[in-house]
Formats: C-alpha cells, structure tokens, sequence
C-alpha cells in the first residue's frame, strides 16, 4: 500500500488528502490546530478553480453551495464608472462565489476512507536523507510515508527545510473579508448590482451576494460577501477596532460600502496581511529515497491577491498531483511524477504571478497624479489588462 502525509488542512490540503485516499494512497493528514474548520467568509472560485474541483470529484458539492456572479465593470468611490462592465462569453467565463464554511463542509465530505486525521499535530522537522523516505516529525511521533505533501501556507516550515531560498515578503496592502448573514443583511438600493467593485486611493472594496434573500439554496450559510483592501500591515487592534478604522476609510464611499460596513459585526471580520514569497521556489518537489515532498498552495507560491486566484491555483496542484501520481509505484515512476509535477506547475504558477503583480499596480495606485493618470487611461487600459488577466488564469485544463 503506498502511504502519503500531508501536513495542514486548509483547503488544498483537505482537497490533495481527499484525492489520494480515494486513489489507493494511504493517507495520514496532520493539522497543528486542536480541530478542522472553515476560515470564515467567502472565496470566489474561478473558472480554472471549478474545472480543478470537478477534476478532483468534487463537482457536485460545489454546485450545491456555488453562487454564480456576473461582472458589473468597476466603480469610482463616489459611485461614478471607471469601467463600464464587459459581455461576458458565458457562465463559464465568471467565477461563483462560495461561503468558505461551506466549501470545507464539502472537502471534508470528499475524503477517503483511506485516511486517518491527526489534529493538534505541531510539525517540528523533516527528514530529506536520500537513502530514506520521507518522514515527518513532531513532538511524539515520526510519521514515514513514500510521499509527504506540504500544504502547511505561506510560512511553510516543509518548503524552508526541503528547498530553502524564498522567503515571504509584505506585498504593501491589507484584505479584510466578511459575510453578513441574510438575516442581518441590509436592503442595498436597486442601482446596486448583486456583486460589483469600487477602486479608489489605494483601496478597493468588492461584494458579491450569496444567493437571494429568503432563498432556500443548497448553502445554509447565504449573504452578502464582501472585501475590503487598504495600504498597510496588518493591524494588531482587536476586531472591533479594525472595524472601526473601515468604516473611517471608506465613510465617503457609495452604496454599497457604507450600508455592508455598517451592517457587519466584529466576529464576522477575517483579517489577511497581502504577502508575495520571492523568489518562487525553484522546486516544487523534492526527492527522497523511492519518493519524495510535493509543495501544494501557498507553501509552494503565495502571490499577491489581486486575481483572486491562491484557492483556485492550490485546487489545481492537488488535481494536477493527484493525476500525476495516482498510479505511480515507489521508485523511478514516483520520483518522475513528481519532477513532472515541479515541470507543469511551475511556469503556470509564475504566468499568474506576473499577471497579478501587473494588475496591482494599476489597480492599488496610490498619489493624486497618479491616480488620475490612472482614471483617465483606465477605460481604454482596464478592459485590455483585465482580459490577459482573466485568460491567464483561466487558461488551465485538468490534467488527463
């Protein structure tokens, strides 16, 4: 019986444990906090996500919490047109947006029987010697397997031990996220379209609805989503606090920013300092022994949030490793799948990479001259610039 650990169950890792247990893999999957959860708020999912979910069976959960969203073009604080919004080709060409609780509902509800989950489990160290296999060690334990996949985030202890060199670096803005629950909902005007974004000095603050009120959809967990971005680190203040300065930030800001501020509580904020991790690692993979470590999500790229795309690019490592190695033995065929892996991830993962970094430097300006530069180029600029970007990040297909 072939044997993997994967280290964290955030969503790739609950995705890539999924997967390989369902593949014949004899799956140990180890989380540092005491128990598994969503992490709040919502996630759009886009295109090249949903296809990487589809790939990896997990279809129909998806379609029965999905939300789909349709582009309403970008809009000025004060509620004037930027960019006025773009026919899309389809459905298919717009992302859905998801309660992130969920979507762990439902990656958890896709794992194996083949798997055994170890929570409260603090990774110390890892064990790279050629003649051995992979192994992982905690406090107690050492855990040997043919394959360890890192999914442990950004500041993945696997990826500094097995391919050390990248480090994290702040990426110069802040994300703030929240979903108001229907019941606690404001009534937004009729001119407000069900989701949408506004770009000024800086900031940005996009919303999108989860469902209709009073609907009774496949998701228990439907309201309004929304995000907010500011320039900065990351505020030490309680939540409570936090709150507080949005609603400073964005007081003069349209419909429906100031209602969604207002309307939101405390518990509801999750808080996310913007990182970039350079250089990108050279490797996703390691050898070792017969096998060897995958790097899965945001241990092996974390690239700035602008595309929206670090859940949608950690669905497509899981689909793209689960392929790859659901019939490889230990041995040659398993170290190939894995220098396979590195081999296609890679450029892709760096293509996006330098397509989000393109799109945040028009998009987070910041500088009166600048930011008008900016307005004034930006209906002929947007269009152009959000497409590459949107192909860019669509342009995947799961592996066959």
């Amino acid at each position: 019986m072939r044997t993997a650990v994967v280290v964290g169950a955030g969503v790739g890792g609950l995705a890539v444990a999924g997967a390989l247990s369902r593949s014949d893999w004899q799956v140990t999957l180890l989380e540092r906090d005491t128990r598994l959860r969503g992490g709040g708020a919502a996630l759009l999912i886009w295109p090249n996500g949903v296809a990487a979910l589809r790939a990896l069976g997990l279809g129909r959960g998806l379609d029965a919490i999905a939300f789909p969203t349709t582009a309403s073009g970008i809009r000025r604080p004060d509620g004037r047109w930027l960019v006025e919004a773009q026919a899309a080709t389809g459905p298919a060409d717009q992302p859905v947006v998801v309660h992130t609780d969920d979507l762990h509902d439902t990656l958890m509800a896709g794992l194996g029987d083949r798997l055994e989950i170890r929570t409260g489990t603090e990774v110390t160290g890892i064990r790279t010697a050629p003649a051995d296999r992979p192994a992982i060690t905690t406090g107690r334990y050492t855990f040997e397997a043919d394959l360890v996949v890192a999914a442990d985030g950004a500041d993945s202890l696997l990826r500094r031990r097995a391919v050390p060199g990248a480090s994290l670096v702040p990426a110069g803005f802040t994300t703030w996220r929240a979903v108001i629950p229907w019941f606690r909902a404001p009534k937004l005007p009729d001119t407000v379209p069900p989701a949408g974004e506004m770009l000024g000095t800086g900031r940005r603050f996009l919303h999108a609805t989860l469902g209709e009120r009073g609907s009774a959809g496949g998701s228990s967990r439907g309201g309004i989503y929304w995000a907010a971005t500011a320039p900065g680190a990351a505020r030490p203040e309680s939540s409570a606090t936090q709150l507080s300065l949005l609603r400073r930030w964005f007081a003069d800001w349209q419909s429906p920013v100031r209602e969604l501020l207002a309307a939101t509580e405390p518990e509801d904020l999750v808080q996310r300092s913007g990182q970039v991790l350079r250089p990108l690692p050279p490797r996703f993979d390691k050898a070792v022994g017969g096998g060897g470590i995958a790097l899965l999500g945001d241990a092996a790229h974390v690239a700035t949030s602008n595309l929206t795309q670090g859940a949608c690019l950690a669905f497509e490592d899981a689909a793209t490793l689960q392929a790859l190695v659901a019939g490889a033995r230990p041995g040659p065929e398993l170290v190939a799948a894995l220098e396979a892996f590195t081999r296609v991830r890679r450029p892709r993962v760096a293509r996006v990479a330098r397509s989000s970094h393109r799109l945040g430097r028009v998009m987070q300006a910041q500088g009166r001259l600048t930011i008008r530069a900016r307005d004034a180029a930006l209906g002929a600029l947007a269009p152009r610039l959000l497409g590459r970007a949107r192909d860019t990040a669509a342009d995947w297909q799961p592996p066959s």
